[in-house]
């Protein structure tokens, strides 16, 4: 099971600790985040005592105006399921009576640095929390952003993934991973594709070397992550293998339950294979704005037939 720190999140969002400091080693399990209410007033039937528990003006503005022994209790029924931590986005004045409890229980709190509303906080968090816990899965290919979508390379070692992907970064295109390519589930219908780290800017050419493709071409040439739409597979051409249809019907390769469309591109020599898939990557956009060529020229052909058969 992947795990993040309540330390990661002091890092990456800036917070400061108020109470806890010895817990910050506590694991976040769960990606989504939690603002309390029923659990207030004494509802926990459904208190997701594993996430994270978000505090806004109107929790706080809530529990400032509660007497000293309600507050004590209506706190204390919460803090008592013991979730990985709070983070309060109303600024840190009047806490005192959190940062006891808090204290007390081992809890870490934590405070935004800067006040901001509690609608803006908890997407960026909830994004985080969702891409840091994804599960993820690792394949052997080249990930790229093709005019804003996103293009899994597949086949076999020394087909010519890394060389059709130098030339798509040529053409104003960018990597995202070469070699080892990083899936990450986020919901039943989106992988996102990033690299591992290691090989981040680095794409590796037969009988050139490594190449740090941002040192060579700038910063547009890469990019971090991108949604998966597309899963090409290069293949050696065979002949009599690929017929003249008028729509390429997609096949679905499927990555931890979520199915991508996927098209096999054969390669041979003078064959413009990085301007096919970046008609590919186009085709599929129009498609998914509901446009078909083929439909078009059927249509076309229909009005040609009926105008002939009426003159």
């Amino acid at each position: 099971m992947k795990k993040v720190t309540i330390e990661s999140l002091v890092q990456r969002f800036s917070l400061k600790v108020l109470a806890g400091e010895n817990h910050l080693q506590k694991i976040i399990t769960q990606p989504r985040v939690h603002r309390p209410g029923l659990e207030f007033v004494g509802h926990f039937d459904f208190f997701p005592t594993e996430q994270v528990q978000i505090l806004g003006k109107k929790e706080i503005t809530y529990l400032h105006k509660l007497s000293r022994a309600e507050r004590k209790i209506r706190i204390g029924n919460i803090v008592h399921y013991h979730p990985p931590c709070f983070i309060v986005t109303a600024g840190e004045e009047g806490l005192t009576y959190l940062i006891h409890h808090c204290t007390e229980q081992g809890i870490p709190l934590l405070v935004t640095k800067q006040p901001e509303t509690t609608s803006e906080f908890i997407p960026k968090l909830d994004a985080f929390l969702v891409k840091e816990l994804a599960p993820e899965i690792s394949v052997h290919g080249v990930c790229m952003n093709v005019s804003g979508i996103g293009i899994l390379l597949r086949g076999n070692s020394g087909v010519g993934k890394s060389e059709t992907a130098h030339t798509l970064i040529r053409r104003g295109h960018r990597l995202v991973s070469d070699d080892i390519v990083v899936l990450k589930k986020l919901s039943t219908q989106t992988i996102l594709g990033t690299h591992d780290g290691k090989t981040k800017e680095f794409l590796a050419l037969r009988s050139i070397g490594l190449l740090n493709v941002v040192r060579l071409y700038g910063r547009k040439a890469f990019q971090d992550e991108t949604r998966i739409s597309l899963d090409i597979h290069l293949t050696k051409w065979e002949k009599d293998a690929l017929y003249n249809d008028l729509e390429q019907e997609y096949h679905y390769t499927d990555y931890m339950g979520v199915k991508i469309p996927s098209m096999e591109i054969q390669l041979q020599p003078g064959r413009d294979v990085a301007g096919l898939i970046e008609a590919a990557a186009n085709n599929w956009y129009l498609k998914q704005q509901g446009y078909s060529a083929v439909e078009e020229f059927m249509s076309r052909v229909e009005a040609d037939i009926m105008k002939s058969d009426r003159d």
